[in-house]
């Protein structure tokens, strides 16, 4: 039997999406990681060796290392964990170092694979967001929905008046400005004082190196809130929950994301 023709391009009607939209919408991974996937020559569709700025629809094949991604149930909605990550593991799979990782942790999931909403580094602590859909973890992290991220810092030293005021206003860093949101001082004993602050963006030990920038050392930092998602005040450092579906779906309308659908599975069988 000849394979089904790839759709073409230039069909680009309602029903039809990007192809690595789709797959990270399976789950699969950041929409990034299919984009490798698909230069890679790793999918095809309908028979054929798939290419970047393909759309798919409903009735294309979509094969991955030769796997069968299969409809899901009707209305299935992606799951979500919420992690209280401690000190001393990496949000990361594959490590030279073989340091423990969140992902070894984690329980198994069918016909696709936990992604983490943002990071935090080997040395921070706190609120860990993982989900399977890659397409959910890309929104929570996109700069246009510009999603709170609030830590608890504990520093040596205390910061001025002027330098909080300066952290609000904005600072140069080698990455480019950089700001806080809000940066509450609260309280402390001896020489480490604790605070509160907030930023919008996820780039890299952020809260580390602004504080740094004006010659403080951060001694302790622990993520305590993402967007509406707080950390469960119940919920120890390496243990996880299970968002509810009534969660699950106001958290996707809060991002402009259908609550129902058919998601794709690689098939199993």
């Amino acid at each position: 039997m000849n394979p089904r023709p790839l759709p073409s391009d230039a069909h680009r009607d309602s029903a039809t999406q990007k192809l690595q939209k789709v797959l990270a919408q399976a789950g699969l991974g950041s929409r990034r990681d299919m984009e490798q996937w698909i230069t890679a020559g790793r999918v095809t569709v309908n028979g054929v060796k798939a290419h970047l700025g393909l759309r798919v629809g409903p009735r294309d094949l979509i094969r991955v290392d030769g796997r069968l991604l299969r409809p899901g149930t009707e209305g299935e909605l992606p799951r979500v964990l919420l992690y209280h990550k401690p000190e001393g593991e990496i949000v990361a799979r594959d490590d030279r170092e073989r340091r423990p990782s969140v992902f070894d942790k984690l329980p198994p999931v069918r016909g696709a694979k936990w992604l983490a909403v943002g990071r935090l580094d080997f040395n921070s602590c706190g609120l860990l967001i993982l989900t399977t859909s890659g397409e959910l973890a890309n929104r929570m992290m996109h700069p246009r929905f510009g999603l709170e991220r609030e830590y608890a810092v504990r520093i040596r030293g205390r910061v001025a008046p002027a330098d909080m005021e300066r952290l609000k206003r904005g600072i140069r860093l080698e990455d480019g400005a950089a700001r806080f949101e809000s940066i509450v001082e609260e309280g402390g004993e001896g020489a480490n004082r604790w605070y509160r602050v907030v930023v919008r963006e996820g780039r890299k030990r952020l809260v580390r190196r602004m504080f740094a920038a004006l010659g403080a050392t951060v001694s302790r930092l622990m993520r305590v809130r993402f967007g509406a998602i707080r950390l469960p005040p119940r919920l120890r450092r390496g243990q996880l929950v299970e968002l509810p579906p009534g969660e699950i779906r106001q958290l996707l309308a809060s991002l402009d994301l259908p609550a129902t659908g058919t998601s794709l599975r690689i098939r199993t069988d």
